[in-house]
Parts: C-alpha cells; structure tokens; sequence
C-alpha cells in the first residue's frame, strides 16, 4: 500500500496541473482572457465554457420545412419525364398531368403500349403505386411509406444545411434539431439579433443555369420554356428553358470578390461540372446564359468563349453584404425544401445571468453542506475527500472547456449533483477501511484493503450512472442532452479523483506520518 509506482504519480500530479491550467480561463476576467490570447503562446489553454441560449441569452427559432412544394415539384418533373419518355417512344396519350401525390395520364391504345407504359412509370418513382386500367388511365401515385420517406429526407437535409450556414457565421454550439415531421429547432446562443439568420435560412439557396429561349414570346410560351423576373431590370423578366443544364449541387466553392471595383461572386465547380460547363459554353457561343436562383433569373450575360476553367462569375448589382451573403449560400447548399419561421422568441441576457447566480448559490451550498459532512464524519480523510471533491469540480469545467461543450441550466443541475455523488467512492472506501479496523487489521492492512476491496464495487455503481447518463443523451433532447454531458464528464473525473487522487494523499501522509492507530 505505501508503495506507489513514480509514473503514476508524475501521471496523477500533470493530469492535474493541466486541469487547473484549462479551466483557470472561465475564472478569468474578459480583459485577462484578450491579454493571454494576445501576448502568451497559442498551446496555452485560452478556451472557455461556452454558454447555453438559457444561461447567455440568444435566440430561438421553430423552423417548418415545405414539405408539400418539393413534392410537387417532383410530380412535375415526373410529369416532364413521362412525356418525355412517351415521345420517345411513340406511345400515343392525352390528359397527363398531376393528381394528389401522383401523376395521371391516358394512353390512346392500351392494349398495345401497356407493358412499355408500365415500365416507364415504373421508371419514374420505384416505390410508386402503379396502376393501369382497361381503358388505358395510368395513374402513378406515391404511397404514405413513400411521402413520409421523402418527408424524413428533406427534414435531414435541411438540418444539415442549416447547420453548415449558421457555422458559416461564426454563431458557437447552436443547438439544431428535428421536431415532429417537419419542424426543425434552432437555438442560436448569444445572437440577439436573428433577423441576418432568419434572412440565410429563409432562402433556399437554389441556384441553376438555363438557356434563354430566343424563339418563345411573353405572349406564347412553349411547354418546355417559363418566364422568370430579372434581378438586373426592375419590372422586367426573361424566359429561359425549364431544362436546367447545370445544377448548383454541382458547385464546390463561392467566395464574395470584386470586378472592376463591383462587388461579385466568384464560384468553383467540381471536375464533372466543369466539363458540363464548357461543353454548354462552347456550344452556344453568342447565346445568352442565364443564371437562376430561387426563381430568379440574377444575371443572364451573353456566352462569348468557351469557359473550360471549371470557374466562373456572377454579376447582378450585388451590394458588398448581398455577394457575402451570396457567396455563403452557395458554398452551404441549397435546401431541399423552403423553411418557413413558426415560431420565434428570444432569451434576454438579464435572465441567463440570473440563471448563472442561482446556479454558482447551488453550486456553493452543496460544496459546503458536502464539506462539513465529510469533515464531520471521517475527520483528517473527510478533509482528503474534500480537496479530492474541489479539484473534481476543476476537472469538470477544465474538460467541458477542452470539449468546447456547451453548459446550460440543467448542465449546471447535473454539476451540482455530481457534487452529491461525487464522494460516494470514498465513502465506501472509509467504510471498509473501519470495517477492517474494526476486524483487528493493522492501519497500513486495512487501508490496503479498504481501497482494494471497494473498487469494484464503485466501478459497477458509477458505470450503470454513465450508462444512463449516455442513453439520456443518445435519445433526449436539448435540455437533456445538456444534463447527461455534465453528469458523464462528472462520473469520469468523480472516479480519477476519488480513487486516484485521494489514494495519493493518503499515501503521502502514511509514510510521513507511520500511525500506529487510526481515527477515522
């Protein structure tokens, strides 16, 4: 028991030197953290905890995603393919077009094209509902498990999105996660201002390139043409063909730059849109090229020479705040579906404050009734447990600091019950420590003991608590989540300081002291 292998201390003695080093910024004023980033070496530690919406305040946002506007728009384009297909074909039909979650159409001669029509509607959604009558009406219907797969991934898509154009501003942990069907919640900490937000999300972002039909006319436009407003001529509009030639998902960077002295958006495709691009380009040298984001038409410059570099520009009077905001989209992606704001309300700082008084009242008082407890009951080893306790709280803040983990008011509750918890371990082991005593061991036999024999036990205790503690947080929600991060940092630093650092004192003061009896 007196012995103790000198890697494990230098082990236990650097764990804990670097734990009181990364958490020493949250106790740091706003002025000392900016002098120790500014003038002190970058390995040092300078990362604090980062607050919740319910501790700094911010801003909350229910999100609905248009769930119903993508499928049409996949029933149209089901349309177009059908029609398509049919031409190419020669298979003769009448009356196509969109019914409630499918698409319609006859066919002239039934019995001859059936099988062929069969395929190409098969062709047209795999797990469609396909049914062809006598009379030749074909109807192609998405089923319910069919929607609510669609549904599911536009959701998880627009997540993904979201999250890519809020890091893009710079906001820290934003919480942003799926509710119900079709709503997303957003909670952006530390943004009191969610308008520039709400303006990202709410644009869906897509952006694809069209011909712009020379032979159609305002007054008669063919079935493969639409008119779109122009960005660049208030009033005005330009008709393009609805084939688009180049999608946006094949962009791969966008970046806000100048062009003679104007602001403009700079854009990057990947290698198969790049090769895309130039074979349009040099195929319509002197034709006009549209560019088309969320229905419109922002720029249409006329194509002069073939564009191979994979990279190009795109110009539309743009202010210097508009190309960035542009440019940020572009490079997020576009979201499958508009979102539309539900709900929306904001956390005032005056309240997060509050909430972090009351937290660091708690905090304190369960420090100090856990102190006198164990002071009280197990004298100089209560005192063991009590500095083993506060350097637990160090570690705590010192790793949510590291994990850059965000610490909200049920975060704080799951602090303030580690604290409770937290001297479980050395309970049990002072515990058996005078049942040995008690038993006619020597001190130095029942201390041995008394840590030997108790660890598997407070290893099963506090291991079934972080079982817990990570299915709370595999399938809870934000404020859940928040509470299962404190509690299992907690139980990890609870186990290393109860277990490890007490033992190391009490070591220590064995081989100074050499007690022959021991009052425990």
């Amino acid at each position: 028991m007196l012995h103790i292998e000198k890697w494990k201390i230098i082990f236990i003695l650097l764990l804990t030197v670097l734990g009181v080093l990364y958490a020493a910024p949250n106790v740091m004023s706003p002025q000392a953290k900016t002098w120790l980033v500014d003038h002190m070496p970058s390995w040092l530690p300078s990362s604090t905890v980062n607050l919740g919406l319910d501790l700094q305040g911010g801003s909350h946002l229910l999100l609905e995603a248009d769930t119903k506007t993508v499928i049409s728009d996949r029933l149209d384009s089901m349309v177009d393919a059908a029609r398509t297909e049919m031409r190419k074909q020669n298979i003769g039909y009448t009356d196509i077009g969109t019914v409630r979650n499918g698409v319609t159409f006859k066919l002239r001669n039934p019995a001859q094209d059936h099988d062929a029509a069969y395929k190409i509607a098969r062709g047209l959604e795999q797990k469609a509902d396909i049914r062809i009558g006598d009379d030749g009406l074909t109807e192609v219907t998405l089923g319910d498990d069919a929607i609510k797969e669609i549904n599911t991934q536009i959701v998880n898509q627009s997540i993904e999105i979201v999250r890519r154009r809020i890091d893009e501003t710079g906001t820290k942990e934003p919480v942003i996660q799926r509710q119900g069907t079709d709503r997303i919640v957003v909670q952006l900490p530390g943004v009191d201002d969610p308008e520039q937000v709400k303006a990202l999300l709410g644009r869906t972002a897509k952006m694809t390139f069209h011909l712009v039909d020379m032979e159609a006319t305002t007054a008669e436009l063919s079935p493969g043409s639409r008119k779109l407003p122009m960005r660049e001529k208030n009033g005005g509009s330009v008709i393009i063909k609805k084939r688009a030639v180049i999608n946006g998902d094949l962009l791969v960077d966008s970046q806000p730059t100048f062009e003679q002295g104007a602001p403009v958006v700079s854009f990057r495709f990947n290698a198969i849109g790049a090769k895309r691009f130039c074979d349009v380009t040099k195929e319509n040298v002197g034709k006009p090229f549209a560019i088309v984001l969320d229905d419109e038409v922002i720029s249409a410059p006329v194509i002069r020479d073939a564009i191979c570099g994979g990279s190009g520009v795109i110009s539309g009077n743009f202010t210097v705040k508009e190309a960035h905001d542009l440019s940020l989209l572009l490079r997020a992606g576009a979201l499958p579906a508009p979102l539309n704001v539900v709900e929306e309300r904001s956390v005032g700082p005056t309240l997060g404050s509050d909430s972090v008084a009351s937290g660091k009242v708690a905090a304190m008082a369960a420090l100090g009734f856990v102190f006198l407890l164990m002071l009280g009951s197990y004298g100089l080893f209560g005192m063991f447990a009590n500095i083993a306790l506060f350097l637990n709280m160090i570690f705590i803040f010192a790793l949510l600091s590291i994990l850059q983990a965000t610490l909200t008011l049920p975060g704080i509750a799951g602090i303030i019950l580690t604290i409770g918890i937290a001297v479980d371990a050395n309970v049990l082991i002072y515990e058996r420590i005078r049942e040995e005593l008690r038993n006619g061991r020597t001190v130095l036999a029942a201390v041995d003991s008394g840590y030997r024999l108790a660890l598997a036990t407070i290893v099963d205790s506090n291991l079934t608590t972080l079982i817990v503690a990570i299915i709370l947080f595999s399938f809870g929600s934000g404020p859940v989540k928040g509470f299962a991060v404190a509690m299992s940092i907690g139980i990890v630093t609870s186990l290393f300081s109860a277990i490890m650092l007490t033992r190391l004192m009490v070591i220590a003061w064995l081989r100074k002291t050499r007690p022959v009896t021991l009052s425990i």
